[in-house]
C-alpha cells in the first residue's frame, strides 16, 4: 500500500475511447489464423468444410462475447472473467482462470517473438535473432509502459491496417471471381468438374473446428479492456456488436474468396505457415491478380499482426497479474502502479517470463518451449468455458436476488442458449483436440500428453486453491452483484 501511495496512483486509468474499444473488438482475432492457417483449413476440409467450421465457431464466439459483454458493461473490471468467476461461481475457479490466462498470454508473447523473427528473416535472412528478439520485446513492453491510451492507439492502427488489407483482398477476390481482374477465368472453382466443397468428410471438418477455435482466440480481450474504458456501458456493447459483422465479413468472405479462386488440391495451400509467407492464401490471390509486390505486402501486414498480438498479450497478462495481486491471489508487490496507472511490476515480470520462454526455444532443440506451448494450448478454451459458466451463474443469481434485467446496460440475446451452446462447443473441441493421436495403429501417448497438458495443470491450480481455502460453490443469493463489491 505504501508503494501505491508513493507512486501517486492506486487504480488503473480509464483511458480507452470508444474507437479504441471498437478496433480492439474488430482486430482482436484477425492475424496469422486468417492470413496463414486458413489455407491449410481449406486444403484439409475443402472450401465448404472450412466455411462450415469457421461459421459454427464464429457463431459460438459471438454468443460468448455477448455473454462477456453483458457482464463487462455492467461490471467493468480489469480482471474480467477471473473476477466474475470469483464473484458468481467459486473463488477457486476465479483463481485458476486468472493464473491460466496470465500463463497463456505470457507464453504467447514468446511465440509471437519467435514468429516475428521468422517474418523478418524473409527480408534479412542473415540478421541476428537475438537482436530482433530484444527489439520486438522492447516494442511490446514500451507501448504498454507508456500508457493505456498508447496501447489503445497502437492497437487501433494495427487493426486498421489488418482490416484495410482484408477489405482490399475481398474486393480484389470478388472482382477475380466475376472475371474482371487477374488471371482467374471467373466463376467458383469448387463448382467445376473434378472439384468438390467437402473432400475430407466429417473428421476433416472436425479438425478445422479446432483450428478455427484457435484463430478466434483473443476476442475476449474486450472484457479485459473494459476495466480501462472511458464509458464501458456504451463502448462495450458497441464493440460486441461489431464482432458478428467482423466474423461474417472478414472470416467467412475471405474463406469464400480463397476457396473460389484456389483449388483445395493446390499443394501451395498445404504449405501455408509462418515459415513461408510466400504461400499465404492471401499472397497467392494477390499474385494471381497481377500484384507483384504481394509477398512483401503480406509480410509487412503479418508482421504488424504478430506485433499487435504480442502487444495485446502483454496488456492482457499484465492486467490479469495485477488483478490477482489486488485480490490477494498473487504477491502484493505486483499491484504497484506508476503515476500513469500502469502495473509496472506486473509488466516487468510478464516481460521477463515471455523472454525466458523465448530463450527456451533456442536451446535443447526447443523441447522446454514446445512443452510450454502445448501446456498453454488449451488455456484459451478454458477461459472461454469460464466465461460461459460465469454468465450463466450471473443471470441465475440476478433472478434469484430479485434484480431487474433493466439494470443491465447491455443484455445478451437468447439466454440461456448462448452460454450453454458456447460451453458445449468449447467442451467438444477441447475433448477432440488429440483425436489424431488415436487414429491408425498404436496410440501416440506422448502426443496425447502434450495435447492435453493444459487441463491437468488447470485442475491442479483449481483443486490446490480449493483444498487450501476450503472454498465452495457460492449460493445464488450470496453472489456479489453490485459493481462496487
Amino acid at each position: 500500500m505504501e508503494k501505491e501511495k508513493a507512486s501517486g496512483q492506486s487504480t488503473l486509468v480509464r483511458g480507452l475511447k470508444a474507437r479504441h474499444m471498437t478496433m480492439i473488438a474488430i482486430g482482436g482475432s484477425i492475424g496469422t489464423g486468417l492470413f496463414l492457417a486458413s489455407g491449410g483449413a481449406i486444403a484439409s476440409a475443402g472450401p465448404g468444410g472450412a466455411l462450415i467450421a469457421y461459421g459454427a465457431i464464429g457463431l459460438m464466439v459471438y454468443f460468448l462475447m455477448t455473454s462477456l459483454g453483458e457482464m463487462a458493461a455492467y461490471m467493468p473490471v480489469p480482471g474480467s472473467f477471473s473476477t466474475y468467476a470469483g464473484k458468481f461461481v467459486d473463488p477457486a475457479l476465479g483463481f485458476a482462470l486468472g493464473w491460466n490466462y496470465w500463463f497463456n498470454w505470457a507464453i504467447t508473447i514468446a511465440a509471437e517473438i519467435a514468429a516475428a523473427n521468422l517474418i523478418v528473416k524473409y527480408w534479412l535472412p542473415q540478421s541476428s535473432t537475438m537482436l530482433w528478439s530484444v527489439i520486438f520485446l522492447g516494442v511490446m513492453s514500451g507501448i504498454n509502459y507508456l500508457s493505456v491510451r498508447a496501447y489503445g492507439e497502437s492497437e487501433y492502427w494495427f487493426s486498421f491496417l489488418k482490416v484495410a488489407t482484408v477489405i482490399l483482398f475481398i474486393v480484389i477476390g470478388l472482382l477475380m471471381i466475376v472475371g474482371i481482374m487477374g488471371g482467374h477465368t471467373g466463376g467458383i472453382r469448387w463448382m467445376g468438374e473434378g472439384e468438390t466443397a467437402f473432400p475430407g468428410g466429417f473428421l476433416a471438418v472436425f479438425g478445422v473446428f479446432m483450428a478455427a477455435g484457435f484463430s478466434f482466440q483473443g476476442t475476449e480481450l474486450i472484457g479485459i479492456a473494459a476495466g480501462e474504458s472511458e464509458d464501458p456501458a456504451r463502448s462495450v456493447p458497441k464493440a460486441v456488436k461489431q464482432i458478428f459483422w467482423r466474423i461474417l465479413i472478414f472470416y467467412i468472405l475471405s474463406l469464400f474468396v480463397v476457396g473460389a479462386i484456389i483449388s483445395y488440391k493446390d499443394p501451395l495451400l498445404l504449405q501455408s505457415g509462418i515459415e513461408n509467407i510466400a504461400v499465404s492464401p492471401f499472397t497467392i490471390v494477390f499474385e494471381r491478380a497481377g500484384l507483384a509486390f504481394a509477398a512483401s505486402l503480406m509480410n509487412a501486414i503479418i508482421l504488424t499482426s504478430v506485433l499487435s498480438a504480442g502487444t495485446s498479450g502483454m496488456y492482457a497478462s499484465t492486467r490479469m497479474l495485477w488483478v490477482l495481486a489486488k485480490e490477494g491471489k498473487a504477491p502484493a508487490w505486483l499491484k504497484v502502479l506508476n503515476r500513469r496507472g500502469i502495473p509496472i511490476a506486473a509488466l516487468l515480470v510478464t516481460s521477463a517470463v515471455g523472454m525466458l520462454a523465448f530463450l527456451a526455444s533456442l536451446f535443447g532443440e526447443g523441447v522446454v518451449y514446445t512443452w510450454l506451448l502445448n501446456a498453454s494450448g488449451m488455456c484459451g478454451f478454458l477461459a472461454w468455458i469460464g466465461i460461459a459458466i460465469s454468465h450463466y451463474r450471473f443471470r441465475r443469481a440476478f433472478a434469484a436476488q430479485g434484480r431487474s434485467l433493466d439494470e443491465l446496460p447491455y443484455r445478451a440475446l437468447w439466454f440461456p442458449f448462448g452460454p450453454l451452446f458456447a460451453f458445449l462447443v468449447c467442451f467438444v473441441v477441447m475433448a477432440g483436440q488429440g483425436y489424431a493421436q488415436f487414429l491408425g495403429g498404436a496410440i501416440d501417448w506422448k502426443g496425447v500428453l502434450a495435447t492435453y497438458l493444459g487441463i491437468p495443470l488447470f485442475l491442479l491450480i483449481y483443486l490446490g486453491y480449493k483444498r487450501k481455502y476450503r472454498t465452495k460453490l457460492i449460493p445464488l443469493r450470496e453472489c456479489r452483484l453490485s459493481p462496487e463489491d
